[in-house]
């Protein structure tokens, strides 16, 4: 058994006077990237100049306006990537580069020779708070872990004074969720005061989850608690920066924005140490979803994809959310045909809302629509397949067809294993219904119509059983007159037509036309389909007829 006995629980706040659940989420934070920096330290194999330089330009793409680009102080590939941006001017004047950097005097010297020549920088400062290790890293009291930060605010202020760009300060209390509140604050205060207005931009104060440790709840009342004690509140943004270790990092982050904050730092995917940093992607998609603005361009989801795993040498899981190739797939028959439903409502009935059973969005709208979204095995069901042969092949199979060409599919599914792809499944639909030539063979037809007498004379060419008979018969339509031309040269026939369709596939005068026919046989009692495709739509009516007579006899 597992020793839980070895962990205690993290405390909650007692907040009763929380108002975030009453809150919605009504427009996009601030995104800050923070993959060149918090994601990039977190790869096995960390990213060359080159490959910083091309996830920067996604980066700017996509339409960050603030990148935390590195450590540039403490890695000289760092400071040589910031440097080869100021030298090729590939800085926006709309983008604010972030620095990180602890407070020490030889390191913030060191940035401000880093970022010499950009217009707009965040000067992210930090140092750990928490009471943990408080304890065990620093071995320091409250006052001396506050000395430090406010240190390091004077140096900034000071290295300041010959920085030619406009700069605004960040201060992060590292471990945020594992620090006390009233301490938080007061040391937040503290840099405040030292700060005090250095310049006219509001101050950054960047409240990490660095470690995940309790619900996201506890989170947002955490954010909450800071936003309704910040002294000077309209000049202070207030930032939130969640990790994933509990698998949560995303919730915690919609609670903190209904809890008050301005602003999140996160990466593409959730890249970052241990379980990653929040997913940034994941939650703009979730605002879009919601029909809110994420103010990120992210209508091609698979370029973005391509970007990260060439930079990161990192995979997107086939379940991630959005991204995932497989997260706009179903493979369950109650799912496929709900989504085969919703889509043909959607279309009959014009709607500019999207609303389709098991689709949050429309995968178009994030550049999905060349994969399938329907995929077939063993569990899927007759309203799954029936969407692959409308959406990728044309065919509009009759209701009632539905389960009869699902089975021939489940069958195939469990004796070869695994998926039905597309083309395997039309292969079955070729050789079911439409290559069937044995016992009956149809070779050529000539129809001409009586008006006088109301009826139809066809004058039949086909094969039984590899022998060439020609018939002609009188009926009340082409198929009725096909059908007696076989009964009376063969006689062994007794089948009643129970329902037809027919529609074009494809459009303009080069379409085809597909024509169904489900027969019953008289003596037997079973009853089948047979599907007939010709550029002539009496044609293919008669093909329907041979096939459905072939399925008949082969049942």
């Amino acid at each position: 058994m597992l020793n839980f006995k070895r962990y205690k629980r993290v405390p909650v706040v007692d907040y009763p006077q929380r108002q975030w659940p009453n809150k919605e989420i009504e427009k996009a934070p601030v995104w800050c990237s923070v993959d060149l920096r918090d994601g990039n330290q977190a790869l096995i194999e960390p990213m060359t100049v080159e490959e910083k330089v091309e996830m920067f330009r996604l980066l700017l793409k996509l339409g960050f306006k603030e990148i935390e680009i590195g450590f540039p102080a403490a890695s000289q590939i760092e400071f040589d990537f910031l440097r080869k941006l100021v030298a090729e001017n590939m800085i926006p004047d709309d983008v604010k580069v972030q620095v990180l950097c602890q407070c020490r005097q030889n390191l913030i010297t060191r940035t401000f020779e880093a970022i010499d020549g950009i217009k707009n920088v965040i000067f992210h400062i930090y140092n750990s708070t928490s009471t943990l290790q408080r304890d065990v890293v620093f071995h320091k009291d409250r006052p001396e872990i506050i000395q430090i930060a406010i240190d390091g605010t004077r140096m900034v202020k000071e290295g300041m004074k010959n920085f030619k760009g406009n700069l605004q300060l960040e201060y992060s209390p590292e471990s945020f969720t594992g620090t006390e509140l009233d301490f938080a604050l007061e040391i937040c205060t503290a840099v405040q005061k030292e700060w005090n207005h250095a310049n006219e931009n509001p101050i950054i104060f960047n409240l990490p989850a660095t470690v995940e440790m309790n619900t996201p709840n506890v989170y947002a009342d955490q954010i909450e608690w800071m936003n309704t004690r910040f002294e000077d509140r309209d000049n202070v943004i207030l930032s939130v920066h969640p990790h994933n270790d509990r698998g949560t990092g995303v919730a915690a982050t919609e609670l903190a924005l209904l809890a008050g904050a301005d602003r999140v730092e996160g990466t593409l995917f959730g890249n970052g140490e241990r379980t990653g940093n929040v997913d940034i992607l994941n939650l703009a998609y979730n605002m879009f979803s919601q029909g809110i603005n994420p103010e990120l361009n992210l209508e091609n989801v698979n370029e973005i994809i391509d970007v990260y795993e060439r930079c990161c040498k990192m995979q997107v899981g086939m379940r991630h959310p959005y991204a995932g190739k497989l997260v706009f797939t179903a493979f369950s028959g109650s799912h496929q045909d709900a989504i085969n439903k919703g889509e043909a409502a959607l279309k009959e009935r014009g709607l500019d809302i999207w609303e389709v059973p098991y689709l949050p969005i429309d995968p178009a709208d994030v550049g999905r629509q060349y994969e399938p979204v329907v995929r077939i095995n063993s569990q899927s069901g007759k309203g799954g397949v029936a969407f692959v042969m409308n959406t990728v092949y044309g065919y509009k199979l009759p209701k009632a067809m539905h389960r009869e060409f699902a089975d021939v599919i489940q069958l195939i599914s469990e004796t070869e294993g695994g998926e039905v792809a597309p083309a395997r499944i039309m292969d079955a639909f070729r050789e079911e219904y439409l290559k069937l030539k044995t016992p009956y063979e149809f070779v050529s037809a000539k129809v001409e119509d009586d008006h006088e007498e109301d009826e139809t004379k066809v004058t039949l060419v086909f094969k039984y059983n590899g022998e060439e008979i020609v018939s002609e018969a009188r009926g009340n339509g082409p198929i009725d007159a096909v059908k007696l031309a076989i009964h009376q040269s063969v006689g062994a026939m007794d089948v009643a037509i129970l329902d037809y369709d027919e529609h074009a596939l494809g459009e303009g005068s080069h379409a085809k036309a597909a024509a169904y026919i489900q027969m019953r046989d008289n003596r037997t009692g079973n009853i089948t389909f047979g599907v007939g495709v010709s550029s002539n739509i009496t044609r293919a009516s008669i093909r329907a007829v041979f096939s459905a007579l072939n399925r008949l006899v082969n049942k």
